[in-house]
C-alpha cells in the first residue's frame, strides 16, 4: 500500500481512539444449534464441535478439574468477559496464563481504561508518535498502559516485603480492584470472588514485570519477590487434590507447557496422578517445528501428561471458535451441578 495514498495517516490520537473493543457475551446467544450443525460437517467444524462435546463431558464429571490456560491476546480483542462468565458461571477452576493477559488486558480495563478497534494497515510510525501501542488491528494507549504499570508498583508498595507467587500477588490485585476497580467484574474481582486461583509463571513478562521493577528500584533494601518454584509447587498441589483433570487450553507456550507439566512434577514428588483425562486446545500453530505451542495433544501424551482417549486440537483463531464453544456450554447448563472447587482455600494467603 502507498503510504502516501493511505487513509490511515495523518489521524491524531483521539480520532484513532474511538471504536472501543466491545467484549463478546455468551450467555446473549444460544450456540448449541450452531455446534450440533457443525459436528455433521468437516474440517474445522466437527473439531470444534468435538472440543464442545469434550468441555460438555468435563463439566458433566463432578470429579474433574478444569484448568483454563491463556496465551496470545484473546483478552483484548473481546473475550474478556467470555473468561469472566466461564468463572462466574463455575466452568473453570483455575487459570494459567500469560502475565499480558491478567494484567495488560484484565486489570487494565479494570482500572477504567479499553482497548480500541484499529486497522493492521495503519502506519506504526505515526501511532508510535502518538503513543499507541498495536496488537495487530487493536490498539492501546502507551500512556494509560504505564499509569497500569504504576498502579502495580503501588500495590507492590503497599505490601510485605517478601517472596510471593504470582497466585498470591494477583489475589492481592483482585483486593484492591473490590475497593477501587472503575470497572466491575473483572477477571481478576470475579475469581477472587470465587476462590479460583490464577496463575502467571512468566509473570513479569508484562505491565506487571515493569511495575515491579519500578517498585524494586524504590525499595532497594526491602522489596517483595515473585517465587515462581513455589508456585510451581502450588499449581501441581491442585492437580494433588483433584481425581480428574482437564485443560482448556487458548494458545499454547509457557501456560500450556506449565500445567502438563504438574503431572510430571507430581511424579517426581513420589505422588500417583493420572495424566489430564480431557484436553482441548485451540491453536494457530504449526506442528512441524518441534515447538511447545504446536506440539499437539497426542505428542504431549509421550511425555506423560494427557491422556489422549479425550483430546481434541482445533486449528483456528480463537476469537472465532472459543465463543460457540462457550456459549453451547452455558446453554447446555452442565456447570449447574458441578462442585465448586475453591482451590484459593487451600493456600495460607
Amino acid at each position: 500500500m502507498n503510504k502516501k495514498n493511505s487513509p490511515y495517516i495523518g489521524h491524531n490520537k483521539k480520532s484513532l481512539l474511538k471504536n472501543p473493543v466491545e467484549h463478546i457475551d455468551i450467555t446473549s446467544f444460544d450456540a448449541r444449534k450452531i455446534i450440533d450443525s457443525m459436528s455433521k460437517m468437516s474440517f474445522t467444524s466437527r473439531d470444534t464441535a468435538s472440543a464442545a462435546k469434550i468441555f460438555n463431558e468435563m463439566l458433566s464429571d463432578k470429579e474433574c478439574t478444569i484448568f483454563l490456560t491463556l496465551a496470545g491476546s484473546t483478552s483484548a480483542g473481546g473475550c474478556m468477559n467470555l473468561y469472566k462468565d466461564l468463572v462466574k458461571y463455575n466452568m473453570i477452576d483455575a487459570i494459567v496464563a500469560t502475565g499480558a493477559s491478567i494484567i495488560d488486558m484484565d486489570f487494565f480495563e479494570a482500572l477504567g481504561f479499553k482497548h480500541y478497534q484499529g486497522s493492521q494497515f495503519q502506519d506504526d510510525t505515526e501511532l508510535r508518535n502518538n503513543y499507541i501501542d498495536r496488537i495487530y488491528d487493536t490498539y492501546i494507549d502507551e500512556e494509560e498502559l504505564q499509569k497500569c504499570d504504576k498502579t502495580i508498583c503501588d500495590i507492590a508498595n503497599s505490601l510485605e516485603p517478601k517472596a510471593y507467587t504470582s497466585r498470591e500477588f494477583i489475589r492481592e490485585i483482585g483486593k484492591y480492584l473490590k475497593s477501587n476497580a472503575k470497572k466491575r467484574d473483572s477477571l481478576i474481582e470475579t475469581a477472587y470472588d470465587n476462590n479460583v486461583p490464577i496463575f502467571c509463571p512468566a509473570f513479569t513478562d508484562s505491565s506487571a514485570g515493569f511495575g515491579l521493577v519500578m517498585h524494586q528500584e524504590q525499595n532497594p533494601k526491602k522489596h517483595l519477590t515473585i517465587d515462581s518454584i513455589r508456585e510451581f509447587r502450588e499449581l501441581t498441589e491442585i492437580k494433588l487434590q483433584s481425581k480428574q483433570s482437564g485443560l482448556l487450553m487458548v494458545g499454547g507456550g509457557v501456560p500450556k507447557n506449565f500445567v502438563q507439566d504438574t503431572v510430571v512434577c507430581a511424579e517426581l514428588l513420589g505422588k500417583e496422578v493420572d495424566m489430564h483425562k480431557y484436553a482441548i486446545q485451540i491453536t494457530v500453530a504449526d506442528t512441524r517445528d518441534g515447538a511447545c505451542s504446536s506440539s499437539t495433544l497426542k505428542e504431549a501424551s509421550s511425555w506423560g501428561k494427557v491422556d489422549i482417549t479425550k483430546e481434541q486440537m482445533v486449528f483456528a483463531e480463537a476469537t472465532s471458535v472459543l465463543p460457540l464453544i462457550a456459549s453451547d456450554a452455558f446453554h447446555r447448563q452442565n456447570w449447574k451441578g458441578r462442585p465448586k472447587k475453591e482451590f484459593s482455600k487451600i493456600f495460607k494467603n
